[in-house]
Formats: C-alpha cells, sequence, structure tokens
C-alpha cells in the first residue's frame, strides 16, 4: 500500500514566530520528516494541488475548480452543462486600516433560505441574458456564463484573510467584473437579510468572491485507486475520475488492518483553518492530536511493512513540499532527526 497524505499548512507560515512550536513534541512526525527525501517547489493552495494530482489543468490562468464541484452540487450538470462556471463565493469583508480583509465561511454560517433569498435578489437587479447566479449549496454560489470571460483569478483560500486589493481579477474583462463585484457589494449592503444577521450579532454577507472559472474538463485522472477525505472538493474530483472516495477512517489502526493494496490519497486539512486565522493556539492543538492519531500509526505500519511508500504532502504562503519515505529509509541511522522548527524554517 502507498499513501500519500496531502496536509495543508503542517508548518507554520511565519518564521518570526518560532515560539509556536515550543513544548510542541511531534517525535514521529519529526522522524518522519527527517528520513524522508524531500522536494520543494513553488507554494500551492490545496485546490490547485489536487487540480494537479488528477492531471486537471488551467484554463485561460485559472484552475477550474468550479465545474468540478457541480459533481457534488449538481451532478446532472456536471455531465450536460458545456456553459462556463465560476464560483461567486459568499464572504464576510471587512475595512482595517487602509486595507480590505476577507472572511470565509469558515467563521459564518447561511442558511439555505438565506442564500435562495440572497441569489433570487443578485439575479433580479443584476443578473442578464449573458450570466446568471445561482446558489446551488448554502455556502458555494456560482455564476453560469456561455462564453469564458478573460479574467484570471485567484482562489478564495488564497486571499482569505488578506487584503483583497492584491488578489482582484486581472484580464481582458476585469472592468466589467470589477463592476459586477462593486454593484453585489452595493446590493447586499443594505439587505434585509444583513441587517436581521447583523441584529443577531452575526457576520454580514456583504460580498462575493469569483474564482475557479472554467468550463468541464475534458479528461481527468490520477495515480489514485482511492481517495479519503472530509473535503468537498477531493470528493468532486474522485468522482469525475471514477475512483473510490471515502470518508476520513476515525479508526486509523484498525482502517491499516484492511487495507492491503493500492494507492491512497488521504487529505488531512483540519489545519487549514487555524493557520489561516492565526489561531495558534487550535493549530498546536490540532497538529498535537494528529501526532498520535496519524503520524504514530503510519509510522508503525511503515516499519512493519504493512505500508510501502508514505508521502507527506504540505504547503502554505511560502512554499509546497513533499516528504517521501519507505521503510528501508527508517534505517538511515545517518540521518538525525531535526526539530518542526528547523524543517518549518528552513521551508520558510
Amino acid at each position: 500500500m502507498n499513501i500519500n497524505l496531502q496536509i495543508p499548512n503542517l508548518f507554520w507560515s511565519d518564521a518570526s514566530q518560532p515560539e509556536i512550536y515550543d513544548e510542541l513534541l511531534m517525535r514521529t512526525l519529526e522522524i518522519l520528516l527527517s528520513k524522508a527525501i524531500s522536494k520543494t517547489t513553488t507554494s500551492l493552495e490545496m485546490e490547485p494541488w489536487l487540480c494537479k494530482q488528477f492531471n486537471v489543468t488551467q484554463q485561460h490562468g485559472n484552475w477550474p475548480v468550479a465545474p468540478l464541484m457541480l459533481h457534488i452540487d449538481a451532478p446532472v450538470l456536471a455531465k450536460t452543462s458545456k456553459d462556463f462556471w465560476m464560483h461567486a463565493d459568499p464572504v464576510h469583508l471587512r475595512i482595517e486600516q487602509n486595507h480590505i480583509m476577507l472572511a470565509d465561511r469558515q467563521i459564518f454560517e447561511i442558511s439555505p433560505e438565506e442564500a435562495k433569498q440572497f441569489i433570487h435578489d443578485l439575479n433580479q437587479n443584476l443578473g442578464s441574458n449573458d450570466f446568471t447566479f445561482s446558489a446551488l449549496h448554502p455556502h458555494r454560489w456560482y455564476i453560469r456564463i456561455p462564453k469564458a470571460p478573460e479574467i484570471q483569478t485567484h482562489t478564495l483560500s488564497q486571499v482569505t484573510c488578506k487584503n483583497i486589493n492584491n488578489f482582484l481579477p486581472t484580464g481582458n474583462d476585469s472592468i466589467f467584473w470589477h463592476k459586477i463585484f462593486n454593484e453585489v457589494q452595493m446590493l447586499l449592503h443594505e439587505h434585509p437579510i444583513n441587517l436581521a444577521r447583523e441584529s443577531r450579532g452575526e457576520l454580514t454577507i456583504n460580498s462575493i468572491w469569483l474564482w475557479g472559472g472554467g468550463n468541464k474538463p475534458q479528461t481527468i485522472h490520477s495515480p489514485y485507486t482511492n481517495v479519503w477525505s472530509d473535503n468537498t472538493f477531493s470528493q468532486s474530483l474522485a468522482l469525475a475520475s471514477n475512483i473510490n472516495y471515502l470518508a476520513l477512517p476515525t479508526d486509523v489502526n484498525k482502517w491499516l488492518q484492511t487495507q492491503i493494496s493500492g494507492n491512497h490519497l488521504l487529505v488531512l486539512d483540519s489545519l487549514r483553518s487555524p493557520a489561516k486565522y492565526k489561531n495558534a493556539f487550535s493549530w498546536r492543538e490540532t497538529l498535537r492530536n494528529m501526532e498520535q492519531n496519524w503520524f504514530l500509526p503510519l509510522y508503525t505500519a511503515l516499519r512493519n511493512g504493512k505500508i510501502k511508500q508514505l508521502t507527506i504532502s504540505t504547503s502554505n504562503e511560502v512554499a509546497s513540499h513533499d516528504f517521501a519515505i519507505t521503510r528501508s529509509d527508517l534505517w538511515k541511522f545517518w540521518l538525525i532527526s531535526k526539530s518542526l522548527f528547523t524543517h518549518g524554517t528552513r521551508i520558510n
């Protein structure tokens, strides 16, 4: 059995905070990283990384996440639609000094009824024969366009908790979409739903984020036989490529006893949100739990020959990194185990 763990934000991206690793005992993970053959590449958010693993290419500079997500949110459209689909996900924008910062659905909820009303009003005021809004999921909104616009966008995860002015769409048609972006904000500013949310102390939905546009990819394939994840985009890629998809196992030891062959992709993205929102305590506690629940069982299985190769893939705002290790690598006594801080600073 070969296992590829995709763990976004395994390392803290801010090198000026070395204390983040203080008293964080990660002995098993440190052994695995220290004995592995490592490779560093340019930084990739999880969605582009997954696209590459499934041989999905960019379309006009965009990763076509939206048409692939239709496999989850609208399976019939995923198979039949020839239109261009783009995410127009609901977000909360907040002005901080001279910046406009973005927060995503990780820190707010939207009911199906709220999403339906928002979309109705957006289409009534801004929709046209050229494009329409839809909420195929309360937290995942879309724009459907007959012809692909000439714009390049940034993924939502790339801009979360950042100044949006550095990530607005570019390209020949960008002025038009900047206009739509601004008109959406004007419409949502005094929307009755937002006034009600504000009165309840909830974050308002005062904007959308355009990203992930494309047409249905023609070919999707990967080296994996099974995908294990609670992440919806990895599920959509598995469905699109007819690969077995299952939820993450709750008991890793038991799971390892039953899995004997194949190439398995496991997506562990629970560090992603605390890293994006700079929640150091949550990031440390989540990583600490991974040591016991994931890294220790996988290390034992590798040492006992249950796993042929284990690859740990991770990325943050600075770089992407792959650590590939086999059973024989564990016996390389001359490779001294290095601290997680050392690995993190080397990558940053």
